[in-house]
């Protein structure tokens, strides 16, 4: 089998060029019609996201060999369709793509599914995609006698992989994102986010993510103060999650509330001062209240701290939280690295042994139809009165020529190659029988 691995991601092209080789939904179906139509493969598997674009191509029919010439026109075909497909100048796209064959292949997809190849080491999103990509490729195929079984035994040793690398290895543990670090440090300081009032401060890309995090783990009472109302409100629909919804004029309110509050915004201005915390932490009776100020320049002022039971952070600490994390998420994947090579030779050993399986299934089925052809027509040649000697001889003759033609031909071929190993290996086999 063989099995080509086509992509392009954050490492080798830009978000323009990997906006323009995304595969909606739509382009997908399409995409996995025109190749089952150009017969490009038995199966294959679209993954696409914001940083990557891969396609894994699978087609027994190949021969394994990359420098052999069928091999390489039929990537140079795979790669013709991707770039028409995306309308784009074949120059332009080839250098930002990659290929990967057979081993390289189930290793790099097993990598990705890890996260060991994604913008933010261990991130662990990607796996849902990469489940997301198989499960649309096999609702396809469904029609049409389902996904080639090699290609999905592939996919389910590398969901198998993930969930090792998850559990033998800490590389999810720890935070390596502000939005994250920011929502761990919470966690370690507040054992129930059920029980706590959240004061998010601003509505955009990492307020979402701060958001999603404190809901994923149990966070039911949201304020969230933004310049527009509109943004927030449109916030709290994306995420089907009522949040109280407050003007920046009335953080005074929110503050009075909050025990966590959590703030980026592109703000100038301080906007939550010292004076504020102050007055929230009589209202609030002093109860603890922790600050994360993500914003640069900052939203919360820095002497803030020094108020009584108020806990402080700015973004330099988040990110000094973060390279000690991405300092431990380092040393795991070098961990998960080692499971993703055992796991990748685990599958290719499977493979030969299945091949070796099939071949064997194929070569005793065609002894089989040729041993009843040839019995058939020595049946008629009895019956019609010929010379009984002459047609077992003929019945012999035939039927070792014939079972005899392939095993020669290989036996040749090995030799022609200098395949010592393998005639050595069928040599032993005929001593013994």
């Amino acid at each position: 089998m063989t099995i080509l691995a086509l992509g392009i991601n954050h490492k080798t092209a830009s978000v323009n060029l990997r906006g323009k080789v995304a595969f909606d939904e739509q382009k997908r179906q399409l995409a996995l019609t025109q190749i089952q139509q150009q017969h490009l493969a038995e199966s294959v598997v679209i993954l696409s996201t914001c940083n990557r674009t891969e396609l894994y191509f699978h087609n027994s029919d190949i021969t394994p060999q990359e420098e052999s010439e069928e091999n390489q026109a039929w990537r140079e075909r795979c790669f013709e369709w991707f770039a028409n497909i995306h309308q784009l100048e074949h120059t332009e796209l080839r250098e930002c793509l990659y290929f990967k064959q057979n081993m390289q292949a189930a290793q790099h997809l097993m990598r990705v599914a890890c996260g060991l190849d994604s913008l933010i080491l261990g991130e662990p999103q990607i796996l849902g995609q990469v489940k997301q990509a198989y499960h649309a490729s096999e609702d396809f195929y469904q029609a049409n006698g389902g996904i080639s079984t090699k290609l999905s035994r592939l996919f389910q040793r590398t969901f198998a992989t993930a969930k090792r690398v998850r559990t033998e290895t800490d590389i999810g543990a720890s935070a390596v994102s502000v939005a994250y670090a920011a929502c761990g440090l919470a966690r370690q300081i507040f054992d129930n986010f059920g029980k706590l009032r959240f004061l998010l401060v601003g509505a955009g890309e990492t307020i979402e993510l701060v958001a999603r995090y404190l809901i994923q783990h149990g966070a039911k009472n949201i304020m969230i103060a933004n310049r527009t109302a509109q943004r927030a409100e449109q916030l709290s629909e994306k995420l089907e999650t009522p949040m109280q919804i407050l003007s920046l004029s009335a953080l005074q309110i929110g503050l009075n509330q909050a025990d966590v509050v959590i703030s980026s915004t592109g703000s100038p201005d301080t906007l939550i001062t010292q004076s504020m915390v102050k007055e929230a932490q009589k209202n609030r009776q002093f109860d603890p209240m922790l600050l994360i100020d993500i914003a640069v320049p900052r939203d919360i002022d820095e002497k803030s701290g020094d108020v009584d039971a108020v806990y402080s952070y700015s973004v330099d600490d988040l990110q000094n939280i973060i390279q000690r994390n991405l300092a431990q998420r380092q040393q795991a994947a070098e961990q998960a690295a080692e499971i993703v090579d055992e796991e990748c030779k685990a599958f290719f050993e499977w493979l030969k042994q299945q091949q070796s399986s099939d071949l064997i299934k194929r070569y005793r089925q065609d002894a089989e139809a040729l041993r009843q052809e040839l019995l058939a027509k020595a049946i008629q040649d009895l019956t019609l009165g010929r010379d009984s000697e002459k047609v077992l001889h003929d019945l012999s003759y035939k039927l070792t020529n014939h079972l005899l033609h392939a095993p020669t031909q290989a036996l040749q071929e090995m030799a022609k190659k200098g395949n010592s190993q393998g005639l050595q290996s069928f040599s032993r086999a005929l001593k013994l029988s």
